[in-house]
């Protein structure tokens, strides 16, 4: 894996020489964009519209447009900032883990040691694991000067980015306009549902079904040909399915605790299985099940073709800017 940043932690007079690798990877199938009629892939040029000839990356600067001047910039301006040069993580500050607001967190880094001797990075690793601190940080990355936190995962130090004060709006505008009253009733009845579906968070019992479902869709367009049946490949949607109505507060979470207790074996327990909210991979599972169910029904119902029914699969497919 190639290293995205090269630099050093400065901790104190304590310097840290570290690589900088991202953290996380984006599981979507990629698709990219062709031309509905003959399935031609589409292509973006970049174009100048004042002598309209198509402009190469490298001759492409930058630019401020304030509604009367326009202001460019080069990549020789942008590199002449003093913070782009600097190669450091400056540690500033170190915090309880719950001062900082979720909402500001962005994107995740390992840091590995880059040099013969580790050992200032471990002392810097186990200091924050042993105090259960976190460190903030300064650093440079990709023309930005950003804020973050170091912290501890595994064996590792993690990197991760956060937003500036004054990129996170004010939640005001969300809140409610008036307080509905709640009775004691309802609030003790929403306090038993929540406890019915408390558990142990484990990310591996949940998975991405829109990214299930679309690999399903492309297999089964592979297998059947371009004409697809999508009531045989996913089943019948319910008629009630995506209906919305006024529902009674207290009768319907009398329905969702009796629901549970009833899939538990009328324990009240936390039962994976029993839970809608889990339903990832139990969905995949049911999914089959149904689609084998129906396969003689919807043989007599009128087959229904895919948006993309009609087109050509793209040959030398490449990935969508």
């Amino acid at each position: 894996m190639r290293a995205i940043w090269t630099g050093s932690i400065a901790f104190g007079l304590v310097n840290v020489p570290v690589k900088a690798y991202g953290a996380t990877e984006d599981h979507d199938i990629s698709l990219h964009q062709v031309h509905a009629t003959d399935g031609g892939r589409i292509k973006y040029e970049r174009r100048c519209e004042i002598c309209g000839k198509k402009i190469k990356y490298k001759d492409i600067d930058k630019a401020f447009d304030d509604g009367e001047r326009t202001v460019v910039l080069t990549d020789d301006d942008m590199d002449a900032l003093p913070a782009e040069k600097s190669r450091e993580i400056e540690v500033v500050q170190f915090i309880q883990a719950d001062q900082l607001d979720p909402l500001m967190l962005e994107k995740s880094y390992y840091l590995q040691p880059d040099s013969k001797s580790p050992k200032a990075y471990e002392l810097l690793r186990r200091t924050l694991e042993d105090t259960d601190k976190l460190a903030v940080v300064r650093f440079a990355l990709r023309q930005k000067t950003r804020l973050g936190v170091l912290r501890v995962r595994s064996k590792a130090l993690v990197l991760q980015s956060i937003m500036w004060a004054d990129e996170l709006r004010d939640a005001e505008f969300a809140e409610p306009e008036k307080t509905a009253r709640i009775s004691a009733q309802e609030l003790k009845m929403s306090a038993t549902l929540v406890e019915s579906y408390s558990g142990d968070f484990s990310p591996e019992d949940f998975s991405d079904d829109y990214q299930t479902q679309l690999r399903q869709l492309i297999d089964a367009k592979i297998e059947q040909g371009e004409d697809l049946d999508t009531e045989a490949t996913f089943g019948a949607t319910s008629e009630g399915e995506g209906e919305e109505g006024v529902v009674d507060l207290m009768e319907a979470l009398k329905r969702s605790i009796a629901g549970i207790e009833k899939s538990s074996g009328g324990k009240g327990g936390t039962d994976k299985s029993a839970r809608g909210s889990t339903g990832a991979k139990t969905t995949n599972q049911s999914t089959g099940a149904s689609t084998k169910e129906r396969r003689s029904a919807t043989a007599k119902k009128k087959k229904t073709s895919s948006s993309a029914s009609k087109k050509k699969a793209s040959p030398g497919s490449e990935k969508s800017a």
